[in-house]
């Protein structure tokens, strides 16, 4: 049988749909398995091997639908399901291909960001998109989440100052959206009262901020914001002996390699059950570090530009001693 799963976006929603896409290929006799997602978000599935083909998306609904239907699909899962994924589905409403989609909550999600009142099911996301294919036998295989590296991508040691050989924590300092980020100087804090080798990850328009957090121990911190490509990022996560994260694509990527994570959340939370992944079957290796008390948080899915009260207290009043004290316990381990 010949299986199309898409999700467009984002780097971190792609990753949560890897527990899917394993257990179909695997659990289904001769699964032909296709994955459609956005032309720049190639390098998160590039290498997995549970992947027969891939189409990428570029602003051409059109195009896209003319090379669907080519393929004579005999199902299509949608694990993104937006305004997007709904044109595609009536475009391809002629063809034999049956439809499958995940519980996306839009609805839930909603009231508990704007009324605070958590209807939500304690179902991790990506336990959802293994839900969706329950009509096809296919079941969790309590293995966690997936990420592959192409050899070619493999971090080299010259990348790296000889003192970070050894070990390092990661500590990844972006974020698509402000209010899931420390401010620097909770980071330049953190960084300062960390014992141990610190790498700081992001993409380039981290790496002004970057370097004022480096600028606390340039020997003890190597600024890695811009200078490598996604796959090489995941494989200095890959290597770390601890990942401190914002809510990010790259916290995902770390519970899939079974990293101990410290989640560090602002405007979102684990409450949207988008929390680090480890799988049924795995220990997990993670650490919350929510706010306490404030009545507005979560305040959004995604997060937001700007904190929607003014006062950013859900990430201003992170507490740093509890942040570093956890890092130094996971490190004695």
């Amino acid at each position: 049988m010949k299986f199309l799963i898409i999700r467009f976006s984002s780097i971190g929603d792609i990753v949560l749909t890897t527990p899917a896409i394993r257990c179909l290929k695997k659990q289904i006799p001769d699964a032909e398995v296709h994955f459609l997602t956005k032309e720049k978000m190639k390098a998160v599935t590039i290498a997995n091997p549970y992947i027969d083909k891939f189409h990428y998306y570029s602003n051409d609904l059109n195009a896209i639908v003319k090379e669907i239907k080519k393929e004579n699909f005999d199902y299509i899962i949608d694990l993104h399901k937006n305004l997007r994924t709904w044109l595609l589905s009536l475009k391809l409403f002629t063809t034999k291909a049956e439809w499958l989609s995940y519980r996306k909550l839009s609805f839930e999600k909603f009231v508990l960001t704007k009324f605070k009142i958590n209807l939500l099911p304690k179902r991790h996301i990506s336990l959802r998109c293994i839900d969706a294919l329950a009509s096809l036998g296919v079941i969790n295989d309590g293995k966690g989440l997936d990420y592959f590296i192409p050899e070619n991508e493999y971090i080299k040691d010259e990348d790296l100052p000889y003192g970070h050989l050894f070990g390092y924590v990661a500590i990844v300092i972006g974020a698509t959206h402000n209010t899931k980020k420390l401010p620097v100087y909770k980071l330049q804090e953190i960084c300062a009262n960390i014992n141990y080798p610190i790498i700081l990850i992001g993409g380039k328009e981290d790496a002004e901020q970057g370097n004022q957090i480096a600028s606390v121990n340039q020997q003890k911190i190597f600024n890695a914001c811009g200078k490598f490509s996604l796959n090489e990022s995941a494989d200095l996560v890959r290597k770390a002996k601890l990942v401190i994260s914002h809510d990010t694509g790259l916290q995902y990527i770390a519970s899939a390699f079974q990293k101990p994570v410290l989640a560090i959340w602002g405007g979102t939370s684990p409450k949207l059950q988008v929390e680090p992944f480890y799988g049924t079957k795995n220990t997990s290796f993670h650490t919350n570090f929510i706010v306490p008390g404030l009545p507005c948080q979560p305040c959004s899915n995604y997060g937001t530009k700007t904190c929607p009260r003014g006062h950013f207290k859900c990430m201003k009043n992170q507490n740093v001693d509890l942040i570093v004290k956890t890092a130094a316990s996971y490190l004695k381990q």
